[in-house]
This record gives C-alpha cells, sequence and structure tokens, in this order.
C-alpha cells in the first residue's frame, strides 16, 4: 500500500510534483503532514501512494535546491512523515528503512554498504515488506502484556486492547521467555471484506483498502462487531532490565538475540509460536550475492498478484549482527537494510459512470467506468463492481474518488469511496428496474441478478460462444453471419443451428454455394465432437472449459449428467455445495436445448471416460501425468507449437493429470514455453519442478 518517507516508493522512474515557489512549498508541505497524519492515524488518506511519493520527492527537490527555506515540519527525513506522536517509548527506535527503485539502485546500495564496511557482506536476507501497521509486541514469561504502534519511531500509542484479537500473535509463547516480538498487523482479503460488510452494516463508511480497515480497527476500542486480523512477525528484541514490567530478558536469551543471524532470530521466533511469512509462497530466505537477492526480489514480486495479503514490496538486509552492528544507523533508518520497490498496485481516481451489461447467460453486471488513471504499469479505463448489492454495500455514487486495485494480471477492481474527499456533488448510482438489454423484467432473487429471459436475452453472445475453437468450433461461422441468423429469426439457440438449410443460408448476405457448402458440412462435423465440448458449449454457469472436460470425464454420458443430483456433482473434484446447486438448476433450464441436441444427433459420450467412470486404477496409473496437477505457460515450441492453451489443457488431463492456470504449493509440474514470465519465476521460489514444452513433449509423447 502506501508509501511514506522511510517507506518504499512504488515506481522505477521518480516523478515528483514540481513545485515552484515559497507558497507552493509551504502548501505542499502542510499537505503532506495531513495526508501522514491520517495514513498513520486510521489509514484514510486523500492522498493515494504514488500522489503522497510524487509530492514528498517534489519537496524534497525544493529544499535541495532551497536550504535556507527548509521548514521544521518538512516530512523528509523522518518517521511516518513527522506526523505521528507516541506516548510509549520504544525499547529501540522502531525506524524507517531507506528505499531503492530497481536492481541497479540495489547493486549500489549493497556496494555501498560493503564500503562501509570494508569487505562482504557475509549473508543477506530477503523478505515481503508487509502492507500493515507496524506493531511492537511485549512478552513477560511467555505472556503478551502490551501492544505498541510504530507511532513516530520513538514512542508510539498503546493499543494493548486488541490483545486476543489478531490471528497469529498468540497470548502466550510456546517458552516462557520475556522478549519483544515486532512484526506488521494486517487484514487477508477475507478478513479485509468481512470487516467492511460489518461496519457499514452499523452504519459506517466502507474502509478504503486493507490496511486502513487495520489501522481503524485496532485502534478502535469500543466497537459494537467482531473483525479479525492477522499478524507476522518480522523480528525480535530484548526486553531492557527495569522497564514497567519489572523483569528484562534473560541474559542467554539476550545474548542470542544480539548476536544472532537475522535468519536464526526469525526462527526462534517462529518456534515461540509466532506467525511468519514461512508458510506464505513469499517466505523469508536468504542469498549470498547480489544476483542472488535480485532472483529472490523477482520470485517475491512474481507472487505478489496471487497472495491473499498486501505487501509493497521487499526488505533487503545484511543478515549477520556483526555487519549489522558495524554497519550502524542514520537518524532515522539502519544502514544495513533497504527496501526494494514494487510498483504501486492502488491509485485513487473518479467514478465517471456505471455501465450495465448482460452476458450470454442473461447475467446482469454492473462495470465502472474511471477516469483513465496508471496502476501498476497499466492504464485503468474500466475497473469490476460485481453487482448491485456491491454497489450498495460500498456506497460508492457517481462522482466519487474511488481507490482502485490491481495488481499482475489481476482484473481491475473498485475498493471503496474515499468519502473525505467527496464535495456534494455526487450523486447516486441508477439501478436499473428492467433488463437493460431487452427491457424485461430482472430476477433479482440473488447477488447476481439476471434476465428472466436468461440466454434468450443476449442469444447472440451465447451461440457465438458455442461456436468457438475451444467449444464446438464450426469454421465458417462468423459473428455477421450468426447475427444474420438470429435477426432473420432462422435460430434462437445453437442447436438450430444443425436444422439450418442450404436455402436460408444462401438467402444471407455474402453466403455463396461454394460457402454454404462448407459451412454446412462444418456443422455436420461439429456432430461428432466429445461431450466435453458439448457441455462447454451449453455455457453452464460455474463451469469452463477445464470443469466441463472433468464433467465429462466423471459422467461418460450426457444421460448420466442430467440425472445427476447436487450430492453426485459434488464427487467432481472442484465442485462444492453451492456449485453444484447452480449446475443442476441450469442443466434443468437447458433440458429444452439439450433434448433438441441429442434429437440432432450430437454425440453425447466422452471417448475414453469409462476406466474413470469404472474405476481402473491400473490404467489411470499407467498414464504419465497420473495425479498430477499442471501449470502451462509462456509460448509453446517444437511438438506444441501448434495447440492452443485450452488443447495443452486437454492433453494435460488426457494423460491422467489435472489442469490449472495459477502456480501453488500444489502445483506438480509448470511447462514453461518462451516469455513464461511470473508463473516460472513463482514456481522456482516454490520449488515446483519446470519442464519446456520439448521435455513435456517428450514425456506424453504417446498421446500426441
Amino acid at each position: 500500500m502506501s508509501v511514506r518517507p522511510g517507506r518504499m516508493f512504488t515506481v522505477t522512474a521518480a516523478p515528483i510534483t514540481e513545485i515552484s515557489d515559497e507558497a507552493a512549498y509551504a502548501a505542499a508541505v502542510q499537505t503532506a503532514l495531513d495526508a501522514s497524519a491520517a495514513y498513520y492515524g486510521d489509514g484514510t488518506s486523500a492522498l493515494d501512494d504514488d500522489a503522497y511519493d510524487r509530492l514528498v520527492r517534489g519537496i524534497a527537490a525544493y529544499e535541495e535546491a532551497h536550504p535556507e527555506l527548509v521548514r521544521a515540519d518538512s516530512p523528509t527525513g523522518k518517521v511516518a512523515g513527522g506526523a505521528v506522536v507516541g506516548d510509549v517509548p520504544h525499547t529501540a527506535p522502531m525506524l524507517s528503512l531507506d528505499n531503492v527503485f530497481g536492481p541497479e539502485e540495489l547493486a549500489a546500495w549493497a556496494a555501498g554498504l560493503e564500503r562501509r564496511l570494508g569487505r562482504p557482506v557475509e549473508r543477506w536476507s530477503v523478505e515481503p515488506k508487509l502492507d500493515g501497521l507496524a506493531i511492537s509486541a511485549r512478552y513477560v514469561a511467555g505472556r503478551l502484556v502490551q501492544l505498541v504502534t510504530r507511532g513516530d519511531g520513538t514512542a508510539g500509542e498503546d493499543v494493548s486492547h486488541g490483545i486476543g484479537a489478531v490471528l497469529g500473535l498468540p497470548r502466550e509463547l510456546a517458552e516462557p521467555v520475556t522478549v519483544e516480538v515486532r512484526g506488521e498487523i494486517l487484514m487477508t482479503g477475507a478478513q479485509f471484506a468481512a470487516a467492511t460488510e460489518a461496519r457499514v452494516a452499523h452504519g459506517g463508511t466502507p474502509f478504503a483498502n486493507p490496511r486502513s480497515a487495520a489501522a481503524g480497527s485496532l485502534r478502535a476500542q469500543d466497537r459494537p462487531y467482531a473483525v479479525e486480523m492477522t499478524f507476522f512477525g518480522y523480528g525480535a528484541l530484548p526486553l531492557p532490565a527495569g522497564d514497567r514490567f519489572g523483569a528484562g530478558t534473560a541474559g542467554d536469551l539476550a545474548e542470542t538475540l544480539a548476536e544472532s543471524a537475522h535468519s536464526d532470530i526469525m526462527g526462534l521466533v517462529e518456534g515461540w509460536g509466532v506467525q511468519t511469512t514461512s508458510g506464505t509462497p513469499v517466505a523469508a530466505s536468504t542469498a549470498d550475492t547480489v544476483e542472488g537477492v535480485q532472483q529472490r526480489v523477482e520470485r517475491i514480486a512474481a507472487a505478489r498478484a496471487d497472495l491473499e495479503f498486501g505487501i509493497d514490496g521487499i526488505v533487503v538486509k545484511a543478515d549477520h549482527a556483526r555487519d549489522q552492528r558495524e554497519a550502524g544507523f542514520s537518524s532515522r533508518a539502519p544502514r544495513w537494510a533497504t527496501a526494494y520497490k514494487l510498483p504501486a498496485a492502488e491509485k485513487i481516481t473518479k467514478l465517471v459512470a456505471v455501465e450495465w451489461n448482460v452476458g450470454r447467460t442473461g447475467v446482469i453486471a454492473p462495470r465502472a467506468v474511471l477516469e483513465p488513471v496508471e496502476v501498476d504499469g497499466v492504464t485503468i479505463t474500466y475497473a469490476t463492481l460485481h453487482n448491485a448489492a456491491d454497489i450498495a454495500r460500498r456506497g460508492l455514487m457517481l462522482g466519487d474518488s474511488v481507490t482502485v486495485y490491481r495488481a499482475g494480471d489481476v482484473i481491475p477492481r473498485v475498493e471503496a469511496p474515499v468519502v473525505q474527499l467527496r464535495t456534494g456533488d455526487e450523486t447516486p448510482i441508477a439501478v436499473p428496474d428492467v433488463c437493460p438489454r431487452c427491457g424485461d423484467a430482472i430476477d433479482a432473487s440473488q447477488e447476481r441478478w439476471r434476465c428472466v429471459r436468461g440466454r434468450a436475452c443476449h442469444a447472440v453472445a451465447s451461440i457465438r460462444y458455442a461456436v468457438g475453437r475451444d467449444q464446438l468450433d464450426i469454421e465458417g461461422l462468423g459473428e455477421k453471419i450468426i447475427d444474420q441468423l438470429v435477426a432473420a429469426g432462422h435460430v434462437a439457440d445453437f442447436a438450430d443451428l444443425f436444422a439450418l438449410t442450404r436455402e436460408r443460408l444462401l438467402g444471407l448476405e455474402r453466403m455463396g454455394e461454394t460457402s454454404t457448402a462448407n459451412l454446412l458440412a462444418a456443422i455436420e462435423a461439429a456432430k461428432a465432437k466429445p461431450l466435453n465440448k458439448v457441455f462447454c458449449a451449453l455455457g453452464v454457469r460455474g463451469t469452463g472449459r477445464s470443469m466441463s472436460r472433468r464433467i465429462a470425464r466423471h459422467f461418460g454420458a450426457m444421460d448420466a449428467i442430467r440425472a445427476a443430483d447436487a450430492a453426485a456433482f459434488e464427487e467432481v473434484d472442484g465442485i462444492g455445495p453451492e456449485r453444484a446447486r447452480v449446475i443442476v438448476a441450469e442443466l434443468t433450464e437447458l433440458a429444452p436445448l439439450i433434448d433438441k441436441l441429442v434429437a440432432a444427433g450430437m454425440t453425447m459420450a466422452e471417448p475414453g471416460a469409462v476406466a474413470a467412470v469404472a474405476g481402473d486404477d491400473a490404467e489411470r496409473a499407467a498414464l504419465p501425468l497420473d495425479g498430477m496437477t499442471v501449470v502451462v505457460t509462456g509460448a509453446m515450441t517444437g511438438a506444441l507449437a501448434d495447440l492452443s492453451r485450452n488443447e495443452m489443457n486437454e492433453l494435460v488431463e488426457r494423460a491422467g493429470g489435472k489442469a490449472s492456470s495459477s502456480v501453488s504449493a500444489r502445483t506438480s509440474l509448470l511447462v514453461a514455453g518462451e516469455k513464461a514470465g511470473s508463473k516460472k519465476a513463482k514456481a522456482e521460489s516454490l520449488g515446483v519442478p519446470v519442464a519446456t514444452p520439448e521435455e513435456f513433449a517428450e514425456r506424453v509423447r504417446d498421446l500426441l
């Protein structure tokens, strides 16, 4: 999330806000102070990360050019921008971090540290920079007695009322040690959604982002609803003897903490029962060289979009205590550590309009139209709004300043309005009373609204989907021909395609004898498609290409699929109770269409599914990918060069594996083609085996 002086900035190029004169400088300082106070207070800063960063860089540039005009309250060079105070002194300062903007700056910083030491750094530590609220947790004889925020780095705010309310921060340690554990309190995506829903239900405004939710919730003492948060530890140090709790850290442990490497200390912290990042895809690690550090940085950055919690960069530090001690500290930051900046994942922009679109199954989906804003290197104009209930929960209005989130390949989404930026000119978002496409009624019985006509509302889209390459793959049946067929009333669904006559096709624009004969032949050939293709063409909600293959292999025949109840569908890998109910209801709705397909002579069986249905374990075990979860990424080469991604996934599943789109600790193999990108980096960070297209082709050669 946000970056304040000493926290990481988030773009490789460092644009600044131009400050032209002393008056503009004074105004900029005040704006930065107000933003920092809000950010470190309840997290509701009116500036997004990038805007704040540009402003502070502009202030710094002006001060460099006009040193005689530097104000005492300037945010540059101060922890928390100088906007935060506290009344509980820290046992040791909770300082900020300097930052670097890319590989070259990282290398230059490391070289500077080694020059200061007069020798190479023995080992580097690399860990994610968590996007939360820095906290000092003090334990006496293994019992948690006090929580203190970072404050201005010298003293913080006592938030001990939060003891017992934070996952990962136990009331009692596994050993009766007296120690101070430092880390970050944050909210996962699920915790943020629950906290926002609870806050709105009790008359509050939506939280702007997970960090503000964690900051505001931790400080609130008289809240009428429960909020769950999460803690990750990132360090430990001794409590001094004779402090307010009457006991300091025992000598042996104090010496261990003072002399041990950071990575070893984190092992102790985890052993005491405090949560660290060790069980996550971005677990802390060490590297012997700066090149190794950069590789780890790239792996953590690649995993960012898939994490259940936010990170705003990567912390790189000298791991050994000797290196840290000899490097020392500046006035606000350790010289032995830095923060490697990642691109901003959030920006604030204006909500200009809301479009209500109807999908191929009749689902009515709102889409936010935004003032264009660059997020994570991509210009964003549209973002997801989910549904009408979601808009109401977030309290969105047209003209609102809104927080937009995007990271990696994640579809941009609107998080919440920035209510303190409202001017009074905002207007309510108009919610449709009837289907915006056909004017018929809306079924609003579920959160995802749907036109009562279902697929018939947008028949053109349903037919286009059904005849696509990954479904029936009817060559020659383009969008213009489908549009004409629907407009002329010749087809109402894709089953009607199999009743088309030569005369009707010849009556269409630009259809001659040859093109008509070719199209009729392609339609006839589509009847032989396997069950998984036919099922996918149906466009059943809650399924896609991969799920259609699993369902077809599991049941083997359309009759068995139609006879299955929700419990039977739950036996299919990846189908839970809610999805099973949706599929059963969808198949009931699609019964007339399926009947027409049967009458047309479509293949309603899945080749090779008999062994799977019958449970022939020996036959499955002989398959080269039996029981493996495989992810394919990048451009395929060699024998696989002509295969689409869907065809690759089909190949994986024919070979006994399960095709997946995302890399995780459960992934068995990654097939990485040219320009594999972040998935390859993530696989390597998790220790997932990686194969080239040629190696994979050799493995499944009998199925090619």
